[in-house]
């Protein structure tokens, strides 16, 4: 399969900003497993922001866009440094690709970033992608890495997208304020109940939420690509995933 593996700023860093090693070493071994199995796979993957934060010693994430763009700088670099060594113990070799919303709304630039991805794919390289910070502002961002990582899985024909999250799934209500809340395993279509569920923002780093997601999985479903929101915190679920168990919350693709 093709499989497109967003991964958020809270399954990357601590709280503090600073690498969450373990998760980080785990996701490149599965990923790495995944690989070998035969499977392609791309990696959609926040935290650049997260990490130049934590690298600048700046002491939260900052509000302006010019800090926002300068820790993406920074972090950017330690991100890819770090995946570039670590898919390396596996024999792996990562490519990085940073977009904004222009490169994929214009058709020319779209066309291309489409012919290099199958390339890379083809030559076997694993694909890291993340927006490009640094020169996106408001007008020409996507604005989160869901979207992001489903526009990359309908530009890539992906079978599936997995979003490791700081969430299970889609519950019945908000499982932080709701004891009752209950985890919803399967969502054959987005409906408008369905998009009641979701609540605002993530965390403190992240800009991604429920919203989002289900924003997500509308436009992949439609294309024909199964989606999972699952906790990034057990990168070994996704073994599970691409065999088609009962993880997280699936919502299926529609069958053209």
């Amino acid at each position: 399969m093709r499989i497109v593996v967003k991964v958020g700023t809270s399954t990357l860093a601590h709280a503090t900003g600073r690498l969450n090693i373990r998760h980080v070493e785990e996701l490149v071994k599965v990923l790495s497993d995944l690989k070998n199995a035969g499977h392609q796979i791309i990696l959609v993957s926040s935290g650049a922001i997260g990490m130049g934060v934590g690298k600048l010693n700046l002491p939260g994430k900052p509000s302006d866009m010019p800090s926002k763009q300068a820790a993406a700088a920074v972090g950017q670099c330690e991100l890819m440094y770090t995946y570039d060594k670590l898919f390396l113990q596996y024999n792996h070799t990562v490519a990085q690709v940073l977009l904004t919303g222009e490169d994929v709304d214009h058709p020319e630039r779209r066309e291309n970033f489409e012919n290099t991805m199958e390339r890379l794919l083809e030559l076997g390289a694993l694909p890291v992608i993340n927006e490009n910070d640094t020169i996106a502002t408001a007008e020409i961002k996507v604005g989160d890495n869901d979207t992001l990582g489903a526009i990359v899985a309908c530009c890539t024909k992906a079978d599936l997208l997995v979003l490791l999250s700081d969430i299970e799934g889609l519950y019945t209500a908000d499982p932080r304020k709701d004891p009752n809340a209950k985890l919803i395993p399967t969502v054959e279509e987005v409906t408008p109940e369905i998009e009641a569920l979701a609540g605002g923002v993530g965390s403190s780093l992240g800009t991604g939420g429920m919203a989002t997601k289900l924003r997500a999985a509308k436009m992949v479903t439609a294309q024909g690509c199964d989606m999972v929101i699952t906790n990034g915190e057990h990168p070994e679920r996704l073994y599970d995933i691409a065999e088609g168990k009962d993880v997280g919350t699936r919502f299926v693709a529609h069958k053209a």
